[in-house]
């Protein structure tokens, strides 16, 4: 099982290229800390670099910025390609499934300009009022009519 799942921020602006056929594709660098402390007592941060593709490669580019927190959801891919200087180097990348929006850099909140899951071909509509408000009183429920 290839299966990744980070939380984090990005660590740059991200930047989208499309492919000759056509394909948009954006790399991005998600930085995690580390949930403990060194002999210094410091918290340690690891970047990892993160592509995606297609309509979700257009809206990362497109909401996402230096400092947005998202999760990441997906599988880890290995590639290598030869240098200019004739040297074969190796890349060890996250291909991003789903990329979730959780907040932007200034504040703790979901920024509202923001669709919060980016599923592929999903498109998010904000609700602007509660969809709940037409269903009338509140529902009451006895302790014994609870599963657990």
């Amino acid at each position: 099982m290839n299966k990744v799942i980070l939380i984090g921020r990005l660590s740059q602006d991200p930047e989208m290229r499309t492919t000759p056929n056509g394909v948009a594709t954006t790399t991005f660098s998600v930085a995690v800390s580390r949930n403990f402390t060194n002999q210094n007592g410091e918290r340690e941060t690891d970047f990892f670099r993160c592509v995606a593709w297609r309509k979700q490669a257009e809206n990362i580019a497109k909401y996402c910025q230096k400092g947005t927190q998202v999760a990441v959801e997906g599988r880890l891919q290995n590639r290598s390609y030869d240098a200019q200087d004739g040297t074969k180097r190796y890349v060890t990348e996250v291909i991003a499934d789903n990329v979730s929006f959780l907040g932007s850099r200034g504040d703790g909140n979901s920024s509202s300009s923001a669709p919060q899951n980016m599923d592929n071909d999903v498109e998010i509509n904000e609700a602007s009022e509660d969809p709940f408000k037409d269903f009338g009183e509140e529902v009451a429920i006895d302790d014994t009519d609870l599963p657990f």
